[in-house]
C-alpha cells in the first residue's frame, strides 16, 4: 500500500525556482544570468562529450578533426573554458551532430 501524502506538507516545500533565486539570485540579475550561461556551457560541452564518445572519438582524435590541441577539447568538455559557435559546429559535425537553428 502506497503512503498518503500530506498535501500541507508540500506547499511548504520550496519550488526550484525559489532555491535558485536563494543560491544564484533572480532572473534577470547578473549572478543568475552568469549561473544560466555556466549551465547552458556545461550542457552542450555534455552533449559533446556523450556524442564523441558514442561515436568512440577520443579526444585526441576530436582536436585533430576540428584543428585544436587536445587540452583544449579537455578543457571545454570540463567546462573550464567557452567555446565560439563555430568550434561548437566544427565539434558536433566531427562527432556526427546536426547542427540547426530555427525559430
Amino acid at each position: 500500500m502506497r503512503p498518503k501524502i500530506d498535501i500541507n506538507k508540500l506547499k511548504h516545500l520550496p519550488t526550484a525556482e525559489d532555491m535558485f533565486v536563494e543560491e544564484y539570485g533572480a532572473k534577470g540579475t547578473a549572478s543568475r544570468e552568469e549561473f544560466d550561461a555556466k549551465a547552458r556551457a556545461w550542457y552542450y560541452a555534455e552533449v559533446l562529450k556523450n556524442a564523441r564518445k558514442s561515436a568512440g572519438i577520443t579526444q585526441q582524435q576530436l582536436a585533430e578533426k576540428i584543428g585544436k590541441k587536445r587540452e583544449y577539447v579537455a578543457m571545454l568538455e570540463r567546462g573550464e573554458t567557452d567555446m565560439q559557435l563555430s568550434t561548437f559546429i566544427m565539434m558536433s559535425e566531427a562527432v556526427g551532430l546536426k547542427f540547426a537553428l530555427t525559430y
